[in-house]
C-alpha cells in the first residue's frame, strides 16, 4: 500500500439525520451506477475507516451526496460537526446551483464552515436519462456564469462532472475564469461501452489539460464498467498521467458507490500496481496519493 493517502473523493451519509432523497424515498431509479439498493444505509465515518484500513489514509475531501436540494448548507453544517468530532473530512465540496439568483447568499452561508473548500453542481448531460442529469449546455447559461464567478470571490474551486463530449465547454469555462481552481471528477467519466470511446475521452481530456487550472481526479472508474480488472482500467490510468502529468492527478476512491463494485483495498492495490507497471517513482507515487489533492483542495 502506498505510505499514506488522501482520499480526494468520498462520501458519507446519515439516513438517520439527514435528508437524501434519492436513498430515503421509495424512487423507480435507473442508474449507470447500478443496484444502489446496497447503499441505502448509513454511511459514516467509522465505515469509511474502517473500509481504508491497511490503506493508510491520513485526510480526506467530501463531496456532496445530493442531500436535500432546497438546504444544500444543511449537509455541510452536518459534515462540519462530523470533522470536528472525529477529524474527518478535512475539506468538504459543498452543493449549490449556481444559477439560483440567491447563489451568494449560499455561498456565504458554506463559507461559514471552516472545512469548505469547493462547490459541486452536476452538469453532466446526456442523451440517455441514466447517464445525464441537467439538460445540456447549462456551463453556457449566463445566469449559470454569473454565480461561477462568485467562486473566485469566496476562494473556492469547482468540481466539474462531465462526459467527452462536453469537455471543450469545460474547457472554455476554465479559459474563461483562469482564476478559478476546476477539477474533473471521476477521470471524465470515460464511457467505456461506447464504440470510440478512447480516442473521444482523449481528445477531450487534452483540451481540459491545455488549462493550467484544470486539475483530474483519477476515481469512479468502477461505476464506468462495473466488473472492472486491472486490465480494464490500466489504458485510462496511463492516459490521465500521460495528458495531465502526475502533479496534476488526484486519487478518490468514490466510496461507498464504488464500493459497489469491489473493496477499498482492492483499488488502491489496482493504483498502486498500475503506478508500478508505468514506472512512477516512489516521489510520483506520493504525489498522486497523496501531495496533489493536499495542495489543490488546500488540506
Amino acid at each position: 500500500m502506498p505510505a499514506r493517502t488522501l482520499d480526494a473523493h468520498h462520501h458519507l451519509y446519515d439516513l438517520e439525520t439527514g435528508t437524501y432523497p434519492w436513498l430515503q424515498l421509495d424512487l423507480e431509479l435507473d442508474l449507470f451506477v447500478g443496484d444502489i439498493a446496497p447503499l441505502k444505509r448509513s454511511y459514516r465515518v467509522e465505515n469509511l475507516l474502517a473500509d481504508a484500513a491497511g490503506a493508510n489514509l491520513r485526510k480526506s475531501v467530501h463531496v456532496q451526496v445530493d442531500w436535500d436540494p432546497t438546504d444544500p448548507v444543511g449537509e455541510t453544517a452536518w459534515l462540519q460537526s462530523v470533522a470536528d468530532e472525529h477529524g474527518f473530512p478535512h475539506g468538504i465540496v459543498a452543493h449549490a446551483h449556481l444559477e439560483q439568483g440567491d447563489i451568494e447568499d449560499t455561498l456565504v452561508e458554506h463559507c461559514a464552515y471552516p472545512n469548505v473548500r469547493g462547490i459541486r453542481q452536476l452538469v453532466q448531460a446526456h442523451d440517455d436519462p441514466r447517464f445525464g442529469f441537467v439538460e445540456p449546455g447549462l456551463m453556457a447559461r449566463d445566469d449559470w456564469r454569473r454565480g461561477f464567478a462568485l467562486l473566485e470571490r469566496h476562494g473556492l474551486s469547482f468540481d466539474l462532472q462531465v462526459f467527452a463530449h462536453q469537455m471543450g465547454e469545460g474547457a472554455d469555462l476554465a479559459a474563461a475564469f483562469p482564476s478559478t481552481q476546476i477539477v474533473v471528477t471521476h477521470s471524465g467519466l470515460p464511457l467505456m461501452h461506447e464504440d470510440g470511446w478512447f480516442e473521444r475521452w482523449q481528445d477531450g481530456l487534452r483540451l481540459l489539460a491545455a488549462r493550467d487550472n484544470v486539475a483530474l481526479k483519477v476515481s469512479g472508474l468502477g461505476m464506468m464498467k462495473h466488473d472492472w480488472t486491472v486490465d480494464d482500467i490500466r489504458p485510462v490510468v496511463a492516459a490521465a498521467f500521460e495528458i495531465f502529468g502526475i502533479d496534476r492527478c488526484l486519487w478518490g476512491s468514490n466510496f461507498p458507490v464504488d464500493g459497489l463494485y469491489g473493496t477499498y483495498a482492492d483499488a488502491v492495490a489496482a493504483y498502486e500496481q498500475i503506478a508500478a507497471d508505468l514506472d512512477l517513482s516512489a516521489d510520483e507515487q506520493d504525489a498522486f496519493f497523496y501531495r496533489n489533492a493536499e495542495r489543490v483542495y488546500r488540506v
